[in-house]
């Protein structure tokens, strides 16, 4: 198993693979998304946390999961449009994937590692720093703008 988050790779909601080291240097926070979801409301949060910071340095990935309730029955396709039209989502979303299981992605297994225990719901949050260490998780209740000042302060240590 990696030990960074930098060595992981996966596919954006349009099919294309990407590394994550393509984010060096960047504070990410990743999280596990529904589109029919109590927590959906939750992505005008993020968004707006996303506008605020992205030319700082800050990077929101979305990774939409259906383990949860069924409440991500949809393809990539119709995911990524009701993200956009519902709730003007304009950071990085990829493709549907596990976030437990014999299935989850590894990049979970890796951020589980820092942070044991399953993934609850939809809408747990894992906050990574510019290096590539989980510093931070989130349960699905903690509000986007809980984790402003979490986002800040790393900004700032990325900075020094």
């Amino acid at each position: 198993m990696e030990n960074n988050f930098h060595a992981f790779r996966a596919y954006t909601i349009q099919g294309k693979e990407i590394s994550m080291d393509s984010y060096k240097g960047s504070v990410v926070l990743v999280v596990n998304t529904a589109s029919n979801c109590g927590f959906t409301p939750q992505f005008e949060g993020l968004e707006t946390l996303y506008s605020t910071y992205k030319d700082k340095g800050f990077v929101i990935l979305g990774f939409p999961c259906n383990q949860f309730g069924n409440q991500e029955p949809g393809d990539e396709k119709s995911i990524a449009e009701g993200c956009v039209l519902n709730y003007g989502v304009t950071f990085p979303m990829f493709a549907k994937i596990d976030v437990n299981g014999e299935f989850e992605h590894p990049l979970y297994s890796f951020m589980k590692q820092s942070f044991p225990g399953k993934i609850s719901w939809n809408f747990t949050k894992f906050l990574i720093d510019s290096h590539g260490t989980v510093v931070y998780r989130f349960p699905p209740k903690t509000k986007p703008e809980e984790i402003e000042v979490y986002i800040q302060n790393l900004l700032m240590s990325t900075k020094k």
